[in-house]
């Protein structure tokens, strides 16, 4: 019926393509495969789901076949059905188990219009939900089953979700085949579904679970508008044939044949009525070329010209003053680097004196700490050759020795200490310059317990 109608419309051109995909276990597959190569399902082109930014759904890999009448489609859909998946299950002898969707594209054009109409006719055969516990399948039929029944609950999501009033999102992506129906389900559309029934006894539950699908597919309400667009090539045929006939019409109203370029002859015209425009001096005087676009847009581009080149000396003077602008700020800048450079100078002089201060600095307090160390080696020295004597004896002998190593000891720390309790000024006794140091040192209490012990002693 399809095609006799499009035969009997003589008043449009039809152009007729089809396409046959199949959905197994969520993966796209094109049954129409041109090279007629596959044996296998998994031998056959995988057909991707791609979306533009304007959410406009592409099938890669699927293939356009063209069918001018019945036959030729007919024919194309056996050979898409004899790649289909089918096995055979507790329920069908003959199951399908996959879903597929053969769609024919279809474009009609007016003669001499540049109106194309496109449109698209889904047929989708669904494969059928099964009950795992009644069945009984096990295996790869068990997988099947589930990728069946998934796809199935996706589908009724989005068909409840259109029925639904304010619904702002619609779950398209969830499944492969909801993406490919996206324009059929909820786009610009018309919906017919048809639902098969079991009328054995046993499957009644299963038959009204259809029915309440199909129930809900019948909520759905679209206002499908044409789908029109405009041909490229036709409107630039189009065009060219419209800037012809003005052309025409324009050589029968001026007498002249006006080609895209003025001949020479016309340029030198419109040459010697510039110049004679230019140099009257009247005020009120103009310059008529006629109603020729080319001739007056030529006119401006020649005044221009000629405004151009007569300006061009203001510009050398211009240019003159500005190289000496650019001398005199030049001589500025070589001043002002002078001085700079006169300025560093002097500073790397101040720090080359400071640098050789503090090194003398440096010197004399490392000397200082030099003899603090070695006054400090000889007190060590002292104290154990003390303790040494005083575990060897305690002869009458031995408090003479603790008095002049004691005196020798004082004798030994009074250079740095004197030094340092007033400026390097030796006026202070032996007695005066001990006394100085017993209340400095951090460890004079230790120094008082080992008096007494050396008196007890």
């Amino acid at each position: 019926f399809f095609f006799s109608f499009l035969i009997q419309d003589s008043s449009k051109v039809y152009t007729t393509h089809v396409s046959y995909l199949e959905i197994y276990n969520e993966c796209g597959y094109d049954l129409l495969d041109p090279r007629h190569e596959a044996s296998r399902l998994e031998d056959l082109p995988k057909v991707t789901v791609m979306e533009d930014s304007d959410q406009n759904i592409h099938l890669k890999n699927l293939s356009l076949q063209q069918a001018t009448n019945e036959e030729e489609a007919l024919n194309l859909l056996f050979l898409g059905d004899t790649n289909r998946m089918i096995a055979e299950t507790p329920m069908n002898q003959a199951s399908t188990r996959s879903h597929c969707i053969f769609t024919i594209h279809i474009s009609s054009k007016e003669p001499g219009s540049a109106t194309i109409r496109r449109s698209k006719l889904h047929l989708v055969d669904l494969a059928g939900s099964e009950r795992v516990a009644k069945t009984g399948v096990g295996g790869h039929l068990l997988t099947e089953a589930k990728y069946i029944n998934l796809s199935l609950h996706y589908l009724e999501q989005v068909i409840i979700a259109l029925a639904e009033k304010n619904r702002s999102h619609i779950p398209y992506r969830n499944s492969m085949m909801t993406s490919v129906l996206r324009d059929s389900l909820g786009g610009n559309c018309m919906t017919t579904m048809i639902a098969t029934l079991s009328i054995d006894k046993r499957n009644i539950d299963e038959s009204i679970s259809t029915c309440r699908f199909a129930q809900r597919v019948a909520l759905i309400k679209n206002e499908a508008v044409l789908n029109e667009e405009i041909d490229p090539r036709l409107i630039i045929v189009q065009l060219k044939k419209e800037i012809q006939e003005l052309k025409d019409e324009l050589a029968l109203v001026t007498g002249k044949q006006r080609t895209s370029e003025l001949s020479q002859e016309e340029l030198l015209q419109l040459d010697e009525l510039i110049e004679t425009f230019l140099q009257d001096n009247d005020p009120d005087s103009t310059l008529d070329v006629g109603a020729d676009m080319r001739k007056i847009k030529y006119c401006f581009i020649h005044v221009k010209q000629l405004m151009n080149h007569s300006r061009s000396p203001d510009k050398k003077l211009l240019s003159q003053h500005i190289s000496e602008e650019k001398d005199i700020n030049k001589e500025a800048r070589e001043e002002e680097l002078k001085k700079l450079r006169e300025l560093l100078q002097q500073r790397d002089n101040e720090i080359n004196i400071l640098v050789n201060m503090l090194k003398k600095e440096k010197k004399i307090a490392q000397d200082a700490l030099f003899q603090l160390k070695a006054a400090s080696t000889g007190s060590t020295v002292l104290q154990q050759s003390l303790s040494i004597n005083l575990e060897e004896g305690r002869s009458p002998s031995s408090s003479c020795s603790l008095k002049e190593a004691k005196d020798f000891s004082s004798s030994v720390h009074r250079l740095p200490l004197l030094s340092r309790q007033i400026g390097g000024k030796m006026s202070l006794g032996c007695q005066e310059a001990f006394e100085v140091f017993k209340r400095d040192h951090a460890d004079s209490i230790t120094i008082e317990d080992n008096k007494q012990v050396l008196k007890q002693r």
